[in-house]
């Protein structure tokens, strides 16, 4: 249930719509728009519409059909846009976050993040901690590379995602992240979601590798709830019988998305694809279909990464690509 407030209606208004909420053991979910406060109504409930239409400040009471809630454009027409150091993800401009799938030294991410801020870069990647499928594979730095982000992002001033993967992890990664990332692995990790939905801080949450649209926006649902509305939707790919490709990149999923959801929604074809030559072609379809940015790994030297270099574009490709992307943005009306 959607209750909807009146453009002139006042805090003293707003405030008997959240008490008679509270009253009926259900949760509100407050979100101000530009002209309109509205307040979703979560918890399974039959209450009647008439108890909060009779409330002075009350536009209208909308019953929300969608399993996802808070995510739907019934709940906001309007879109998210989510402000980062300066940067804002889910409006007009295009956002790039670039940088390597895994943090291997200090030397190599303060190396790549001072050349992609020279390139306009805002939000560096960089994974601290690697989910891998082989125990045997390169886990990531954990603790140190985070110590080696924190130093970037003060040396650089550029705004950094990295992926945490444990309930337990949150608050140690969140004193260096600036935007949680949740990997494909994680999508239904539940306790997960929870508890970054506790926090104030961006989450980018990515598609499962055979996750439905609608069970992203369902994992989305579990953060929103627990009051975190600065989600960011992720499409990467999903396993199918292809061969040729890492996974199967699904470009009618980010249109699809910005019709069923408010949430900015980023394409991430490095792992859509798992190929470096078709990186680019494919994040430049993702954003003709509507995509709000990409997320993207770059490295020095692709061939000798210790993570992913397969998929990695090298400096000069990257450099390309952000030239395209100016153009292509040109062409439909949006800014990089």
């Amino acid at each position: 249930m959607v209750i909807v407030m009146k453009p002139n209606s006042t805090l003293k208004e707003i405030s008997e719509v959240l008490k008679k909420i509270k009253e009926l053991g259900l949760k509100p979910h407050v979100s101000k728009g530009k002209e309109r406060t509205i307040i979703g109504v979560i918890g399974r409930s039959n209450a009647n519409p008439e108890l909060f239409e009779a409330i002075n400040g009350v536009e209208k009471v909308v019953r929300i059909l969608s399993p996802f809630k808070l995510s739907s454009r019934e709940f906001k027409n309007e879109n998210t846009v989510i402000k980062i150091n300066g940067v804002e993800i889910g409006g007009n401009k295009i956002v790039v976050m670039a940088g390597p799938c895994a943090i291997e030294s200090r030397e190599q991410i303060l190396e790549i993040a001072h050349t992609l801020k020279e390139m306009g870069v805002k939000i560096l990647r960089g994974g601290a901690y690697k989910p891998r499928t082989s125990p045997y594979s390169f886990q990531g730095l954990k603790e140190k590379g985070l110590e080696y982000l924190e130093e970037v992002k003060k040396e650089t001033g550029l705004a950094v995602i990295t992926e945490v993967m444990s309930s337990e992890d949150v608050e140690k990664v969140g004193r260096v992240a600036d935007i949680f990332q949740i990997g494909a692995r994680n999508m239904q990790n539940f306790p997960l979601l929870e508890t970054v939905g506790k926090t104030d801080k961006p989450v980018l949450l990515k598609r499962g590798m055979m996750a439905t649209v609608e069970e992203l926006l369902m994992s989305a649902e579990y953060i929103l709830s627990n009051g975190n509305q600065r989600v960011i939707l992720c499409e990467r790919g999903i396993r199918t019988f292809e061969k040729y490709t890492r996974n199967t990149f699904d470009i009618s999923a980010i249109p699809l998305l910005k019709k069923l959801s408010h949430l900015p929604v980023i394409a991430d074809p490095s792992h859509g694809t798992g190929i470096r030559e078709l990186v680019s072609p494919v994040g430049k379809s993702a954003i003709v279909s509507g995509a709000d940015g990409l997320l993207i790994e770059v490295h020095q030297d692709p061939s000798n990464a210790i993570s992913d270099g397969f998929q990695s574009l090298d400096l000069p490709m990257f450099s390309k690509l952000l030239s395209e992307l100016r153009a292509i943005c040109n062409a439909i009306g949006r800014e990089i």
